[in-house]
């Protein structure tokens, strides 16, 4: 399928968001995440991505 991840197009076999994560290589990261423009909680991330979904994904920065 064919996503945008941060403004880059991706393709991808996973069905949801978590597999997602986890094929991208932020399976064990914490990030937040957003999907279409919407925040996605981590309790939620078993919902399912679909043809041309947009998807953001942030890292914590630590620093100042």
């Amino acid at each position: 399928m064919n996503i945008t991840v941060n403004g880059t197009p991706h393709q991808i076999a996973a069905a949801t968001l978590a597999e997602a994560l986890v094929e991208l290589g932020y399976g064990g990261a914490r990030v937040a995440t957003a999907l279409n423009g919407a925040f996605v909680p981590a309790a939620a991330r078993g919902a399912a991505l679909t043809e041309g979904d947009r998807l953001e994904i942030l890292a914590p920065r630590q620093g100042g």
